[in-house]
């Protein structure tokens, strides 16, 4: 067991609007769900004092720049996943971040709020008995493995969202009333930092299958089951490179085009001058 001194914790950017820390556990099969929305320092210190995790894990479960990672230890795992925001905006973070402490009879998510599935997910464990058993009556690997697959089916959604864009700016591109360099740029910059998310979650996700198999029990199949996450990480990732590619299509087009059109705008203003040009000067 890995001691912590926790008074040592370094001080993070506090975000402008104080939110106040919600903590909730649910019991499950012979272990809980431990879920910190919007954490502050005194319910980490709690928590590590409670289940003596490691001192720095502490603190990077409560930053939100740190990279995604899985360390592990002999009687537990810290993982950090990143997923993509449903809407980017100036000034706010570029990924929304999920820290997790799993062990044998624990089992700890520590966010901000902003994973509506996960949020939903722990709401209807809280008031369906139903939904409840499914969920946490097997282990914390397979409640950590659904929790997992939520979020990044919610990546679909994205997806979605992405390629009927996509679609969109096609249509604009060959519509010469409509203007789309902006369009086009807004998109580029969206799919980069998806990309960027998504790339480093197929391998934090893989390591996690291989090294979370000792909290689930045999007969959950997790590596079936995180097998599956991994491929549809997999279609999200070959879809984005595929939009990746397609952006520089259109960006090369729509700038060939707007070229096109700034030439024939030159042409007919030197005809146009040409001919309001006094005979005099000519023959001058």
């Amino acid at each position: 067991m890995i001691t912590s001194k926790l008074p040592h914790l370094r001080r993070q950017q506090q975000p402008d609007a104080v939110v106040q820390s919600h903590v909730e556990t649910i019991q499950g099969n012979g272990f809980s769900w431990i879920d910190i929305q919007n954490p502050d320092r005194t319910e980490i210190e709690k928590l590590g004092q409670t289940y003596n995790f490691n001192t720095l894990n502490l603190d990077d479960s409560i930053s939100k720049i740190q990279l995604a990672k899985i360390d592990n230890y002999d009687d537990h795992s810290f993982i950090i996943l990143h997923f993509p925001p449903m809407v980017l905006k100036r000034g706010l973070p570029r990924f929304n971040q999920l820290a997790l402490f799993i062990g044998k009879d624990f089992l700890v998510t520590i966010h901000y709020g902003e994973l509506k599935p996960l949020v939903e997910m722990f709401t209807q464990c809280k008031e369906n008995v139903q939904h409840r058993n499914d969920l946490l009556g097997k282990s914390p690997g397979f409640l950590l493995y659904k929790i997992v697959d939520v979020l990044v089916d919610d990546l679909l959604h994205t997806l979605r969202r992405i390629v009927a864009n996509l679609d969109e700016i096609e249509d604009d591109v060959f519509d010469e009333n409509k203007s789309t360099p902006k369009k086009i740029s807004m998109l580029r910059r969206e799919i980069t930092i998806l990309r960027r998310v998504v790339h480093p979650l197929r391998k934090i996700v893989l390591e996690t299958s291989k090294n979370t198999q000792r909290f689930s029990n045999p007969e959950d199949d997790l590596v079936i089951h995180f097998d599956d996450v991994i491929d549809h990480i997999d279609k999200v990732v070959e879809t984005l490179d595929e939009a990746k590619e397609t952006m520089e299509i259109y960006k090369d087009t729509d700038f060939m085009l707007s070229t096109e059109k700034s030439n024939k705008i030159l042409g007919v203003l030197t005809i146009i001058f040409t001919l309001t040009i006094p005979p005099s000067v000519i023959a001058a």
